[in-house]
């Protein structure tokens, strides 16, 4: 008998195929070789089961039926995806073994340990892990075929955070939901995510200005001999001056006199590479860079794993390699010299790549998987956004072959009438590794005047802006750096002369408003603003999130009405504003903590490695759901005017009385819109496909509105619903246009995904009043490309099928 192949996509599956099984038959749902067949899952084709299917009394949302704590959770097949559900089932009677070849993380493990437990699969299972798609390392992968027991702890952790996301969300959402009578989505991640960016803006409103000054000199010293004139500038040193008087008269006091050099010091110093890429990292600095949201970033490199094969498996937490990885960077940096990149690859050294390099060889910080790294397939035919993510990771890879850039430091004090001033001057010898950026604007390459704001790069290599309040020349004021090429040749033993003296106005600043990369920073750390590069490595395992997920968590509060773009800067609703002020008023902050959730995921993390009891875990998360049921039980109904503040554009620079600029007055309209048509998302976490959150979505669809009042009434109106004998309205839901009459008992609904189209709202009302759309590009249940017409095949249902022109 044959082997199954179970892969999570079907560009994954065909990889495997051409790499094992070059002459496998295509069948569409699966392809056949001489010894393994090869299908795939097409994500979560199983989640758990929504609450009416444990009691239908729960299709009503009553808080006396709270909390929901299944004794054993039930799982659901996606009825959109049933049918490949069935082909894995008809396959898997066929053979005798079975290999898991889903994504190799936490959330590929629970795709297939949920299939293997729903379809009851008895086979023994063998796991391919891997972290490219490239042929050699699929074929090298299934001849390292590890046992499938030995990623139980993994399986285990994968279900506890799907059931705890589950138990927290659900129970949650309905408890604040009926409580309050307005949509509140809830969840164990999600939720201190949004009280980050309500503290940060707490901060910004609450800021109050303070004007202050600073006084800035330039220096002339005559050359010795045929030496030229040197002229440089410093900053004053002092208490910060609040009064300008005292500022005019340090300038009059030093403009036009003699000084001397009281100190003076040089010191060499080196700068090596910024760290390789994890995907929080490079999420970040796409962000700050090409203003990618952190969905996108993640998209983008995904189809450059999978369907390029040109970069690593993106989903990783590591910035280093393993030892093995080493000689395939080699390689890799070879396979570069024909390409664009030929000439950097060429200047490149390999004896900077070694095992002994912990910067990028540290095989105790690499779990289950390697930073992201360039793989040998050359990039051909990318687009536009694919080649500037691409070129992120190449250029990153490619600067350790390089040496670290030496610069001199010369720190110099004048003094002038016993008024001190400060320069610093740097001095580059070599730049090293910084010739991979030459020409780059903004590259992370660490060059310009330290304190330049914009496109600084942090000890990680990610630019952009900084965070936390900003007190520009603050005592002792810090002096710019100045980055010169040519020798500074200061005397300090030469007087200098003090030729001009200036005061300039400033204003300490507020915190900035968060943009996606520094959120991504922020959740990566639980929240902790750490400068130590160390303590930020010991957080990554505590942090809010996976590097999988963050970006839908990001996205799904958009989705609910809780945050909002205005250009990089995310910004809190009125809706959102409440959420957390309610919650943190019932009293379970916790519900809110981003430290507490972090606790929570490092926890996860060590039922992974067998280090925690997932069966404590859950015990945890199940008495911490009754106490927030218990908690909002008692807490006062909220007013409904506290879900309508406007939200406040004033994530802006808060200057001066604590200010909260210009409030914007279409907030409270949208943020209501997108709760009406996310009604269907009031539960579980922004766990992008998890399947806790999928289930939670589908049930709180039909469900929610009972406890909102007149959210439905708020939807966009599609069209009358074509279900025979309804009279309902098709309107606008989250993920699809389904039909106002759901309580009553129907199910029509158009899944705003389908076929690899997303649907408009002239497409969905097309298919209602037509019965088609005009010819589409559409994605086959195969997988492959297909062109046609969609077609509504049953008006009692919304099923559609795709006919041929």
């Amino acid at each position: 008998m044959k082997t199954l192949i179970i892969a999570e996509k079907p560009d994954m599956g065909r990889n495997i195929a051409a790499a094992i099984e070059p002459r496998a038959v295509n069948k569409r749902t699966h392809l056949e070789g001489a010894q393994y067949v090869i299908t795939w899952a097409i994500g979560h084709l199983i989640g758990l089961a929504e609450p009416d299917k444990y009691d239908e009394k729960y299709k009503k949302w009553n808080f006396q039926d709270l909390p929901i704590i299944p004794d054993t959770f039930k799982l659901l097949p996606n009825f959109k995806t049933k049918d490949q559900l069935q082909v894995i089932k008809t396959l898997a009677a066929d053979c005798d073994a079975i290999v898991n070849a889903c994504d190799a993380g936490r959330e590929g493990q629970l795709i297939f340990a949920y299939i293997q437990q729903h379809l009851r699969l008895r086979q023994p299972v063998k796991r391919l892990w891997i972290s490219d798609l490239t042929p050699e390392t699929i074929r090298r992968g299934f001849e390292t075929l590890k046992d499938g027991a030995e990623y139980d702890n993994l399986t285990r952790a994968a279900r506890a955070r799907s059931e705890a996301d589950w138990l927290i969300g659900m129970n949650g959402s309905r408890a604040f939901t009926i409580k309050h009578r307005e949509l509140l989505s809830v969840g164990r991640v999600q939720t201190p995510v949004l009280a980050l960016v309500y503290d940060r803006t707490k901060q910004i409103e609450a800021f109050s200005s303070l004007k202050f000054y600073e006084v800035e000199a330039w220096f002339d010293q005559a050359g010795d001999g045929d030496a030229g004139k040197l002229t440089y500038k410093g900053l004053w040193q002092g208490d910060r001056i609040t009064d300008p008087e005292k500022a005019a008269a340090i300038v009059d006091r030093v403009k036009g006199k003699p000084g001397h050099v009281a100190e003076f010091e040089v010191k060499d110093t080196r700068e090596y590479p910024m760290k390789l890429y994890d995907l929080t990292l490079l999420q970040r600095e796409a962000n700050a860079k090409f203003s990618f949201s952190a969905k996108k970033t993640l998209d983008v490199a995904q189809a450059l794993y999978e369907k390029h094969k040109v970069i690593s498996y993106p989903r990783t937490n590591s910035n280093y390699v393993n030892e093995q990885n080493i000689p395939e960077m080699h390689r890799t940096l070879d396979s570069l010299r024909g390409t664009a990149y030929a000439e950097l690859a060429q200047g490149a050294d390999k004896r900077f790549v070694h095992v002994n390099n912990r910067s990028v060889c540290n095989p105790e910080k690499v779990e289950d998987h390697h930073a992201i790294l360039p793989t040998g397939k050359r990039a051909a035919t990318l687009s536009p956004d694919e080649q500037k993510l691409y070129d992120l990771v190449v250029k990153r890879f490619l600067s350790h072959f390089y040496p670290p850039a030496e610069y001199k430091i010369h720190t110099v004090i004048t003094e002038v009438e016993r008024e001190r001033f400060k320069t610093i001057v740097k001095q580059v010898l070599s730049l090293g590794w910084k010739v991979v950026y030459a020409g780059d604007e903004d590259s992370g390459s660490g060059r310009g005047k330290r304190g330049g704001g914009k496109g600084r790069a942090d000890k990680d290599g990610a630019s952009g802006d900084a965070e936390g309040a900003s007190a520009e020349g603050g005592a002792g004021g810090e002096a710019e750096e100045l980055l010169v090429e040519a020798p500074f040749a200061l005397d300090p033993n030469l007087p200098v002369l003090c030729t001009e003296a200036v005061s300039k106005d400033k204003e300490t600043q507020p915190p900035k408003a968060y943009t996606e990369g520094t959120l991504l920073k922020a959740m990566e750390s639980a929240g902790r603003q750490m400068e130590d590069e160390a303590l930020r490595d010991a957080m990554k395992d505590s942090g809010l999130g996976t590097p999988a997920t963050r970006a839908s968590i990001i996205e799904r509060l958009k989705q609910v009405g809780y945050l909002e773009m205005q250009g990089k800067r995310i910004l809190i609703t009125g809706k959102g504003r409440a959420a957390i002020e309610l919650i943190r008023g019932a009293g379970v902050e916790l519900l809110a903590s981003p430290e507490m959730t972090g606790h929570w995921e490092r926890r996860l993390n060590e039922i992974s490695r067998g280090q925690a009891s997932d069966v404590t875990f859950m015990d945890n998360v199940k008495k911490f759901t009754r106490s927030i049921v218990d908690k909002v039980r008692v807490q006062p109904q909220a007013d409904k005017a506290a879900f309508e503040a406007a939200s406040p554009a004033a994530a802006g620079r808060g200057r001066g009385r604590g200010s909260r600029a210009g409030a914007d007055a279409g907030g409270a309209a949208r943020s209501r819109g997108r709760a009406a048509r996310g009604a269907g998302a009031a539960s579980g976490d922004a766990a992008g496909d998890a399947a806790g959150g999928t289930a939670a979505r589908a049930g709180t669809r039909r469900s929610a509105a009972a406890g909102a009042g007149s959210a439905a009434a708020l939807r966009e109106r599609v069209a009358a619903c074509p279900r025979p004998g309804c009279g309902g309205d098709v309107i606008v839901g989250h993920k699809g246009y389904g039909c106002s009459r759901f309580r009553e008992g129907c199910k029509f609904v158009i899944w705003k995904d389908a076929f690899g189209k997303s649907l408009t709202v002239a497409m969905a009302r097309s298919l209602i009043e037509k019965g088609q759309t005009g010819k589409l590009k559409l994605t086959g249940r195969d997988g492959r490309p297909a062109e046609g017409k969609l077609v509504l095949r049953d008006p009692s249902t919304g099923t559609l099928s795709i006919e041929s022109v």
